[in-house]
């Protein structure tokens, strides 16, 4: 099939949930998820105000960019970005124009679910600053969060503490190591008028988390340790465990696939008694039955038992072959 006819397809799939993402305020989401819809490594989103195009195989021809540009104006007139990422770094190779260079780069908001986010389409970093596949882990954590504390892992841009914030959240707190990742999410907190609950801590999530949950601080062997921010032990109510699928620093290994029980047991820790964990795990090998065996083996051997569980999946824009998306989300209530 040519391209427009498999971008036509893909808006036909979504006829309903462009219609719902409408009437809910959300002007973010995806409209083309190519590698099951027909181009493997193209993601087309709306992004606000913008169409954002996305190679993560291939760079598109001329020809192919010209293609999708037409068939996208004629779904709405905004400004079209490309990002061509098909190089093993994935960061973002191309030129723009200078127009819309200066629009990329430039602040631009958008809604989801009526919550306000900051995007820009380029930045320092790789990723876009809001992942939409994430979206229903947001709208669980808003639906559950009134008067209760969050902690927020791995914030990113703290989309999942901005949610919790505007659900009711008497206090949340976000932990990452960037600092511009930080910066984004507290321009989000003052988009939604919720800053005044929500605080955002700089530091490497392993000393964080083991603090809150009253562990001694480690490192990896031969490691010296830098400093810290000094925290208090703390449990919460909610914990979201968002990490990345491989990360190394001086103070312990980030790893997906073969330890995901260093996070999970001081997140498990840190989360009250009736409270809720949530996890989550976007490696697409990783089976999602043999990971939650062995988060369920790793509560038992801290004596913690897990009294309810529930699966979030990701929403149809982001279509898999056989409806295992490869990002896995379960929220796990302790007794």
């Amino acid at each position: 099939m040519s391209i427009p006819s498999l971008l036509a397809s893909a808006f036909e799939k979504r006829t309903d949930l462009l219609a719902l993402a409408e009437s809910n305020q959300t002007s973010c989401y995806r409209v083309f998820h190519g590698t099951v819809e027909g181009i493997k490594g193209l993601n087309i989103d709306r992004y606000g105000d913008a169409w954002l195009i996305q190679s993560f195989h291939q760079t598109l021809t001329e020809q192919e960019l010209g293609e999708v540009q037409d068939f996208l104006l004629t779904q709405g007139d905004y400004p079209v970005i490309y990002n061509d990422r098909s190089k093993s770094n994935s960061r973002v190779l191309n030129s723009l124009s200078e127009q819309n260079e200066a629009f990329a780069l430039s602040e631009q908001t958008m809604t989801e679910n009526g919550i306000h986010f900051t995007s820009k389409l380029r930045h320092e970093g790789q990723d876009p600053l809001l992942f939409l596949d994430m979206r229903v882990g947001r709208e669980y954590i808003k639906a559950h969060s009134q008067g209760k504390t969050l902690l927020n892992l791995f914030s990113y841009t703290c989309g999942i503490g901005t949610a919790g914030a505007v659900g009711g959240a008497s206090k949340v707190v976000n932990v990452d190591f960037s600092s511009f990742a930080l910066a984004a999410g507290k321009r989000n907190a003052e988009l939604n008028q919720v800053s005044e609950v929500c605080e955002f801590i700089q530091s490497d999530v392993f000393p964080a988390i083991r603090q809150f949950a009253g562990l001694n601080v480690g490192g990896r062997r031969g490691q010296r340790l830098p400093k810290y921010p000094k925290l208090p032990q703390t449990q919460f109510d909610l914990v979201f465990l968002d990490p990345p699928r491989f990360a190394k620093s001086p103070f312990g290994t980030v790893d997906l696939i073969n330890d995901y029980q260093s996070l999970f047991k001081p997140a498990l820790l840190a989360t009250k008694a009736g409270g809720t964990l949530v996890c989550c795990n976007n490696v697409a090998k990783v089976d999602k039955e043999a990971w939650f065996n062995s988060l369920a083996r790793c509560a038992e051997k801290q004596g913690c038992e897990i009294t309810q569980v529930e699966w979030l999946d990701c929403h149809p824009d982001f279509p898999s072959f056989d409806g295992n998306h490869p990002l896995k989300i379960v929220a796990l209530t302790l007794a």
